[in-house]
């Protein structure tokens, strides 16, 4: 992995600390380089989308601005963490266009029965409730920001294109299983997210009333 633009100073510091005490470190060092990339890039779409407003003089608010960047960091933090977990830019990543398909696996939830027969659980709770929880955001940022009047089932099928396009790069890249049980619990993710959305959208047409 290349060095940390801006958290090298502290990640070296837990490293210090805890490497010889955590038998998941990676995972850690894993997220501290995914958090790195999330700034950095983020950090350009905020100076984009700036110059965007101003040259087509759009109007917008302060806490919608806000928001979407929460949200595009969201975003670029969760391919980080599950495609481009090598390298900053596109040229440091190395493709793999020979794969055999078989490698997909495509029968539904054959992997997750493995992982729930596992000594440990840790895998399992992560494979199931992780991907659910990790596409909670995405069910409920895409119909609060968006202009159009979104339904459920949109946001059900963004979420599962989504999910399919993670999957898609995680396998050309060669930089995780591409499995279809994972399609499944993010497109659960988001089907929650949105009816939090939708909860929260009653409550303050509630609380107006």
């Amino acid at each position: 992995m290349s060095k940390m633009i801006f958290l090298g100073p502290l990640y070296d510091y837990i490293y210090k600390m805890y490497a010889m005490r955590i038998n998941h470190f990676p995972l850690i060092r894993l997220s501290f380089y995914a958090v790195d990339k999330a700034i950095l890039y983020t950090l350009f779409f905020i100076v984009l989308r700036f110059i965007w407003i101003k040259m087509k003089k759009k109007d917008t608010t302060f806490w919608y601005e806000f928001w979407l960047d929460l949200f595009v960091f969201y975003v670029f933090l969760l391919f980080a963490l599950t495609v481009f977990r090598e390298g900053y830019f596109i040229w440091q990543f190395k493709f793999y266009w020979h794969r055999p398909l078989s490698e997909i696996n495509i029968v539904p939830l054959i992997e997750t029965f493995k992982l729930a027969d596992a000594k440990s659980l840790v895998d399992f709770i992560y494979n199931l409730y992780g991907n659910i929880m990790w596409f909670v955001p995405m069910g409920f940022f895409i119909p609060a920001l968006s202009k159009k009047h979104l339904k459920f089932f949109d946001v059900v099928v963004i979420g599962a294109l989504i999910s399919i396009s993670i999957e898609t790069m995680q396998f050309v890249l060669n930089t995780g299983v591409t499995d279809i049980d994972d399609v499944i619990f993010n497109t659960i993710g988001a089907m929650v997210g949105y009816l939090l959305f939708f909860i929260g959208k009653w409550i303050k047409k509630s609380i107006k009333i």
